[in-house]
């Protein structure tokens, strides 16, 4: 099976020069799974929540998921991108997953971070979509920092993360070579580069892409400064094989019982 992910450098505010370049870059390929970045099309750092507002679309039915799903049929690709969606008078941080035979699932951000909560409403659930073959467990940017989310993800089925982000924090990508190691998946993790200022507001995103095998070893990677569009071959049997030892299978071996701290909101 082929995967990849396209790390690009958005311009804020210029959602079709940013959906154009995107799928012309993309246009080069055929037959594979493909992760942008979060809010791709958009940009980060929105200033208030009527600037969001006025950048959402809806999905389906707005001009970014549009654009995915011709590039998707055309060139029978599976393309999961980030986006602001626009849903029953809310806005959210959305994975959109559009594919090859014209079905588009969403995924709604569970855990927001910083001033996203300023603007985004929380999702409320987590989401594993099959297509291209394989099972997709769909999570957003700072999903990655909460083991559970990952971990719940690979006990509904999923075989590849995909993780469209804007990382900021320094962290993340070493972070998402566990969360494959602790679930045996592969990761798709597609960032973005380059930097947002907006007023007194300021970040600058690290690049550094990847794709993780269930081992935590780093098959593909891109720079922190270049965009970067990396295909590779992966065997999906490596994500269903869980044993870690002879005696030991990573989920039949978990004792679920010790675990409610887990789930218990912290007072």
């Amino acid at each position: 099976m082929r995967i990849g992910f396209l790390q690009l450098r958005p311009r804020f505010g210029a959602v079709r020069e940013n959906v154009r370049k995107a799928a012309a870059l993309l246009d080069k390929m055929s037959d594979a799974i493909i992760v942008l970045p979060e809010l791709f099309n958009t940009g980060y750092l929105f200033r208030n929540g009527a600037e969001l507002a006025e950048l959402a679309e809806k999905v389906p039915g707005g001009y970014t998921t549009a654009e995915m799903q011709k590039l998707a049929k055309r060139r029978r690709l599976t393309i999961v991108f980030g986006l602001a969606q626009k849903h029953k008078g809310a806005v959210y941080n959305a994975a959109v997953c559009a594919t090859p035979a014209g079905k588009v699932e969403v995924y709604q951000k569970a855990h927001l971070f910083d001033r996203e909560k300023l603007f985004f409403a929380r999702g409320k659930a987590l989401k594993v979509v099959p297509a291209g073959g394989a099972k997709l467990g769909l999570m957003i940017c700072f999903d990655w920092i909460f083991p559970e989310a990952a971990r719940s993800l690979a006990l509904q089925g999923a075989q590849i993360l995909c993780h469209p982000a804007n990382l900021v924090l320094p962290y993340g990508q070493e972070a998402m070579r566990t969360r494959c190691i602790e679930n045996r998946v592969f990761a798709i993790t597609a960032n973005r580069i380059g930097s947002e200022h907006r007023g007194t507001m300021d970040l600058t995103f690290t690049g550094g892409s990847q794709i993780v095998s269930p081992a935590g070893e780093v098959l593909a990677s891109a720079s922190d400064r270049s965009e970067s569009l990396r295909v590779i071959d992966v065997d999906l049997a490596e994500a269903n094989n869980k044993n870690i030892t002879p005696n030991n299978d990573l989920f039949a071996d978990r004792s679920p019982a010790l675990y409610g701290a887990l789930v218990r909101r912290r007072r």
